[in-house]
């Protein structure tokens, strides 16, 4: 589970701000959205606010950039990633950390950069211990070659093969170790370096970022008849129109007729590296974007297999496609897998999720959410404008944060529970008349000539 991100000098971000999930020991509503892992109660939910251009999609961002960091290295089109509301900040690091749970582990793993410089210059990861300390696993500092902590004792053979790994890391300046850990490495069982794929998968594989134009899910939902029909009965309860839904196979050329071709490139690329990453013989993937909802599977050297939606809305003897249907409806394609997924320990961070969506649809789906994922390791985090679901009943006041810019123009992350509401406090009618910041402050202006 996730225990905390950290960012500094990234997009609007200045100083370290922080999103954590760690639960108020003072707050005794909604026990259910807690879960204890040792003696560490984590929160299951985290909603963000702010006014437009405050940095609630820079917080979203900030998941995703890990992520690529670790896929494919610093990209390149970071360089302007740094805080730019200083100058000094062009040359200063920086600072990226996850803390989160692997079983019943704790870690922190995190790197350091000049953006502007495209570098990384420190790179970490420990294990977190509940006393508060922290084992050293490794540390890459500069451009020296990446060390383990004094805690990690390996074998002759196994010692042997790391130096060489890292010594061949000299001088990588655009590249993380951990990736480089997890290319094409095999360990034993009982290996001494198994927090190296540990740490790796779960980043790569457990944290799901959503944005508002794109949905991307490597779920089996879309991919046989049974749990379509439990899709299709999932969205009549959200009054779409929609009565059916089933998948239609297309070749590699009718996607090209219906997406741009340089996407469907972009798409069969990504999919193959994430393969060469993991060392999977095959790869199978849901991928939305304006023009479709297609299905791909991969399997070694053979041709993809793409399937892509066939909808029916009532008694209507035509078929309508993906694209047809609504802006609303599309978007609850984006976010029904979150419903439907079985997949352990996993963090949804999604960006507005409201997009499109009426109000009492959010409301909905996200009770849905709880009630599928109710007492399990599943995540939640989304920045959303609704204010309708800023309710105590529906969320703790340690789970609703805010994000405002300050003076300099740097956004800061704060939570609700710093206000010390009542239960009965109608937070909505507190949040637009101001109380918790974090909203639109207009200047006057008149089309009157002369005033």
């Amino acid at each position: 589970m996730l225990i905390k991100l950290s960012v500094e000098n990234f997009k609007s971000f200045d100083q370290k701000e922080e999103l954590s999930m760690v639960s108020s020991s003072k707050m005794q509503g909604n026990k259910n959205h807690r879960m204890k892992i040792k003696q560490t109660q984590l929160l299951k939910n985290a909603v963000v606010y702010g006014a437009n251009a405050s940095g609630k999609s820079n917080l979203v961002t900030a998941f995703g950039f890990i992520k690529t960091t670790l896929m494919e290295g610093l990209p390149v089109g970071s360089a302007n990633d740094f805080c730019r509301n200083k100058e000094a900040n062009k040359e200063r690091e920086s600072v990226f950390e996850l803390q989160f749970t692997v079983g019943d582990t704790f870690y922190a793993y995190g790197f350091s950069a000049i953006l502007s410089q495209r570098k990384i210059t420190e790179e970490w990861l420990f294990e977190l211990m509940q006393d508060g300390g922290a084992h050293q696993l490794f540390i890459r500092e500069g451009n020296n070659a990446p060390v383990l902590g004094d805690d990690v004792r390996l074998s002759t053979a196994e010692k042997s093969r790391f130096t060489v790994y890292s010594e061949d890391f000299i001088d990588q300046g655009t590249r993380l170790f951990l990736t480089e850990m997890n290319r094409g490495k095999k360990y034993a069982r009982n290996s001494r370096l198994l927090f190296f794929p540990e740490t790796f998968n779960w980043i790569m594989n457990n944290i799901i970022v959503i944005n508002p134009n794109i949905g991307i899910s490597n779920t089996e939902a879309y991919y046989n008849d049974e749990s379509l029909e439990n899709i299709s009965k999932l969205i009549q309860t959200f009054d779409t129109g929609i009565t059916d839904i089933k998948t239609r196979q297309i070749t590699v050329d009718e996607m090209s007729k219906m997406i741009p071709v340089e996407v469907v490139q972009g798409i069969f690329s990504h999919l193959k590296m994430q393969m060469q990453m993991t060392n999977m013989p095959g790869i199978q993937m849901t991928w939305r974007v304006e023009g479709g909802f297609f299905n791909i599977r991969i399997q070694g050297n053979a041709e993809p297999e793409i399937t892509t939606l066939v909808l029916k809305h009532g008694k209507s003897v035509f078929d309508f496609s993906f694209v047809e249907e609504s802006d609303g409806t599309k978007r609850l394609f984006d976010l029904i897998d979150m419903l439907l997924t079985d997949r352990p320990d996993t963090v949804f961070v999604v960006d507005e999720l409201e997009r499109s969506l009426h109000p009492k649809l959010t409301e909905h789906f996200l009770k849905l959410f709880m009630e599928a994922h109710d007492g399990v390791r599943m995540q939640l985090v989304f920045t959303t404008h609704e204010d309708t679901i800023m309710d105590q009943s529906l969320f703790r006041r340690d789970e609703i944060w805010f994000v405002e810019r300050n003076a300099d123009n740097a956004s800061k992350i704060y939570s609700l529970d710093r206000f010390k509401e009542r239960y009965d406090k109608k937070l909505s009618k507190a949040y637009l008349e101001g109380r918790y910041g974090a909203i639109p402050v207009f200047r006057q202006f008149s089309f009157r000539k002369g005033e």
